[in-house]
């Protein structure tokens, strides 16, 4: 037997193997790898390659790009055959998006109403006018709708933060040891003399214990007012004795009054105090 022929089955019964490279160019990349070859397996969905309004950003988009695709003239434009291909794309997804297909039918309604008004005869109007023309809000819409397409355009080309450019960062690995700040000498002038304000608001009081009488001050008082008729109340305080002989001189006045040996008198409101000895009939 030959030897070749014993190599023949095996041949056989080997799997094909998929060539690295066809005609040098790959179908797509499956997994980061390439295919030379459709799978027939692929299972690719009814809708998948169908065209769909969304990619419009509502009905005047779509008109717009009717007309620049047809090359019509914006401030003429044909209605039956723009109608026309308009009724032909809304009907693709008419039975699939009733939601997103109301506006898009609202449109078109809009469309047949002006057709049908460019059937009818214009109306009469002043001599010299020209007639209205059914077609101007709608080509007033769609210029003002192509600048702000063209205007949304031009700032889309802006660079922007997060899509065209990224804000550097640096990171500065910092010393562990601290690093103190330098004190001028103006520094500190100033908290040494906030320490020296501060120690002049503390002082220290040492109280010592004086032993007044209210009877001897109340005599002191008798003697100051005999022979006299009326003595102002504030004469009767010398503030150079001290706060002590105040308030015990004051108390002395109090105790006069209560046992009715003096009088204190005022004649009208906020008018000066006076004090005098007590009339006792004889």
């Amino acid at each position: 037997m030959n030897p070749s022929d014993t190599t023949l089955p095996e041949a056989a019964e080997s799997p094909a193997v998929m060539p690295e490279v066809v005609d040098h160019v790959a179908v797509a990349k499956l997994y980061g790898e390439p295919l030379f070859a459709m799978p027939h397996d692929l299972y690719i969905p009814p809708d998948a390659l169908e065209v769909f309004l969304e990619a419009f950003q509502g009905p005047l988009d779509l008109l717009l790009y009717l007309i620049r695709k047809q090359n019509f003239n914006i401030l003429d434009i044909p209605m039956a055959a723009l109608t026309r291909q308009y009724l032909s794309y809304v009907e693709e997804i008419r039975n699939r998006n009733l939601e997103l297909a109301a506006e898009y039918l609202l449109m078109a309604a809009m469309l047949i109403e002006i057709k049908s008004r460019m059937l009818l005869p214009p109306k009469k109007v002043a001599e010299g006018q020209e007639p209205e023309d059914p077609r101007a809000e709608l080509v007033r819409r769609l210029l003002e709708y192509e600048q702000m397409k063209l205007a949304a355009a031009k700032l889309n080309e802006v660079p922007q933060f997060g899509r065209d450019f990224l804000r550097a960062q640096v990171y500065i690995e910092q010393s562990l040891q601290p690093r103190f700040p330098e004190v001028h000498v103006v520094e500190l002038q100033q908290a040494w003399a906030d320490i020296l304000k501060r120690a002049k608001l503390v002082q220290h009081h040492k109280i010592s214990r004086e032993e007044l009488s209210v009877r001897e001050h109340m005599s002191i008082v008798l003697r100051r007012l005999q022979g006299q008729r009326f003595v102002e109340f504030e004469k009767l305080f010398d503030p150079s004795q001290g706060v002590p002989v105040l308030v015990v001189t004051f108390i002395a006045l109090l105790e006069l009054a209560k046992e009715t040996l003096i009088d204190i008198t005022q004649a009208e409101a906020f008018a000066p105090i006076y004090v005098r000895l007590a009339y006792t009939p004889s």
